[in-house]
C-alpha cells in the first residue's frame, strides 16, 4: 500500500456557509461577512492557479470585493495568498495555498469573464450558487490529451529549430524528441511527481531521443555532424515563458513577492533543464556549435520564418492550455511580431535585445488593439507570442561553458541571454502602459 499523503489539504468551500443559509436564496450582497470574504478568497485562489500575474489576481479579487461591499487587501505569491477582508464592523484574514504552480489559459479566460460579470449577479445569486459556479469553472481545461500536447510541443520545437538555423533533419529530430519529452512530462505530472524530477527526466528523454535519431540519420543518409547542437531545440518545450513574463510584469507593478517567486521558479526550471542537457551532451560528446542557415532566397526564407513563427506560437499556446480559437489568434500576433523582430535583427543590424524589445512591444500593441474584437485576455495572446523569442540556445551555452570551466564564454552567453530576457517583459510592459490606464497608474 502506498504511503503517499497529500501535503496540501483541500479546502471545502461549501462547509464555510452557515447551515441556516444553505436552504435559502440570500443574495451574496446580503450574506454574512465571513461568507463574502471566503468567496473573495476563492476567486483569488482559483485565478492564481491559472498562472496569471499577481496584479491580475488582485484585480479579480477587487472586482468581487467591490460588488459585495467589502474591502480586500492581499499579499500574493506564486502559490499562496494571504488576504484580509474588512468593513466598518468585521474583518477576516486567511492564508490559502496551491499544491503547485499551474498554467491554464482557458480557465483564466473563464474566471476573468466570471469576475467581470460578478457585479451584475451579486444581488441575484447566493454565495452557495456562486460556489457551485466556481466548482464548474475549477474543472475547466482545454481538454487536450497527452498525445495532442506532445504533438504541439514537437511542432513548436521543430519551428524553433528552423528559426535558430536548423535544417529539415534537425527539425524532424527535434519534433520527435520534444514531442516524446513533453508526453513523458505530462504523464509524470499526472502522477504528481516533483518539479525537478519531471523537468530533468523529460529533458533527458528529449535529448537522448534526439541523439539516437540524429545518429541514425548520419549512418543511413550520410548526414554531417555540423548541426549536432540542434539537439538543444528538442528541450525548448520546457521553457517557462509564463512565469518569466508575468514575473517581469509584477516587477513593474511592484508586486515584489510574486515577481521574485515567479522569477526564482523560472530560473529553477531553466537551470534544471540546461544542466540536464549539458550532462547528456557531455556523455555523448555533443558540443554547442552555431546552427548554419541553409542557403535560401530571401523571399523564401521570409515565408518559412512566417510559417515557423505561426506554428511555434500556436504549439506553445496549446501547451499553455489555450483552446484552438485563442491559440490561433495568439499565433497570428506572434507570427507578425516575431517575423518583424527577425527581419529587423537580420537586415538592419539591430542588436538582439533591442530586436526582442521591439518584437514584444509590437505583440503587446497588436493584442491591445484587437482586445475588444477577440475578447481574449491580453496575456493569453502576448505570452505565447513572446515565448518563441526566449533565448534558450544562449542559456544552454552559458551552462555548457560553466561545466567546461570556460567562464569567459559562459559569461558572454549568459549576459546575452539576460539582456534578451530582460527586454521581453519590458516590451510588453511599455505596450501595457501605453494602452491600459489601470496598469499605467498605481491605484
Amino acid at each position: 500500500m502506498s504511503k503517499f499523503r497529500v501535503q496540501h489539504m483541500p479546502v471545502d468551500w461549501h462547509s464555510m456557509i452557515d447551515e441556516d443559509e444553505k436552504g435559502e436564496i440570500v443574495p451574496a450582497v446580503d450574506a454574512p461577512f465571513k461568507e463574502k470574504a471566503t468567496l473573495v478568497g476563492r476567486m483569488g485562489w482559483m485565478m492564481l492557479s491559472t498562472g496569471v500575474s499577481a496584479w491580475r489576481v488582485r484585480a479579480s479579487m477587487n472586482k468581487v470585493s467591490r460588488a459585495l461591499g467589502i474591502i480586500c487587501n492581499a499579499d500574493i505569491g506564486l502559490t499562496s495568498i494571504t488576504y484580509t477582508c474588512y468593513n466598518d464592523v468585521d474583518h477576516y484574514t486567511a492564508h490559502l495555498n496551491l499544491p503547485g504552480a499551474g498554467l491554464n489559459t482557458t480557465k483564466m479566460h473563464a474566471l476573468k469573464d466570471f469576475a467581470d460579470g460578478f457585479s451584475e449577479r451579486a444581488e441575484k445569486y447566493s454565495v452557495q450558487q456562486f460556489h457551485r459556479i466556481l466548482d464548474q469553472l475549477q474543472k475547466v481545461t482545454a481538454g487536450y490529451g497527452n498525445i495532442i500536447i506532445g504533438l504541439a510541443a514537437g511542432f513548436a520545437c521543430a519551428a524553433f529549430t528552423y528559426l535558430l538555423g536548423g535544417g529539415i533533419v534537425e527539425m524532424l529530430c527535434a519534433l520527435a524528441g520534444a514531442g516524446i519529452g513533453q508526453f513523458v512530462r505530462r504523464k509524470m505530472l499526472e502522477r504528481h511527481l516533483t518539479l525537478v524530477a519531471n523537468v530533468s527526466v523529460s529533458v533527458a528523454v528529449a535529448c537522448i531521443l534526439y541523439v539516437l535519431l540524429i545518429t541514425l540519420f548520419e549512418r543511413t543518409v550520410g548526414h554531417t555532424t555540423a548541426h549536432e547542437a540542434g539537439y538543444i531545440c528538442a528541450m525548448l518545450f520546457i521553457i517557462p515563458g509564463f512565469p518569466l513574463i508575468t514575473g517581469g510584469m509584477d516587477f513593474a507593478k511592484l508586486e515584489l513577492r510574486s515577481a521574485l517567486e515567479r522569477t526564482s521558479y523560472a530560473v529553477l526550471i531553466i537551470a534544471t533543464a540546461t544542466v540536464t542537457g549539458w550532462i547528456c551532451a557531455y556523455y555523448v560528446q555533443f558540443k554547442p556549435g552555431d546552427l548554419v542557415h541553409s542557403e535560401l532566397p530571401e523571399w523564401l526564407h521570409i515565408i518559412f520564418v512566417i510559417i515557423a513563427s505561426f506554428v511555434g506560437v500556436f504549439g506553445f499556446s496549446l501547451m499553455m492550455g489555450s483552446r484552438y480559437p485563442m491559440a490561433l489568434s495568439a499565433a497570428f500576433i506572434g507570427m507578425t511580431a516575431n517575423t518583424a523582430r527577425i527581419l529587423i535583427v537580420e537586415n538592419l543590424n539591430v542588436p538582439a535585445p533591442a530586436g526582442a524589445f521591439i518584437g514584444t512591444l509590437l505583440a503587446g500593441l497588436i493584442a491591445s488593439f484587437f482586445k475588444e474584437r477577440i475578447h481574449f485576455p491580453r496575456i493569453t495572446q502576448t505570452v505565447p507570442a513572446v515565448v518563441i523569442m526566449v533565448p534558450g540556445m544562449f542559456m544552454y551555452k552559458g551552462i555548457y561553458y560553466i561545466g567546461q570551466a570556460d567562464l569567459s564564454n559562459a559569461g558572454l552567453w549568459l549576459s546575452k541571454a539576460f539582456l534578451i530576457v530582460f527586454a521581453l517583459p519590458a516590451g510588453l510592459i511599455v505596450a501595457r502602459v501605453l494602452t491600459d490606464e489601470n496598469f499605467r497608474k498605481n491605484s
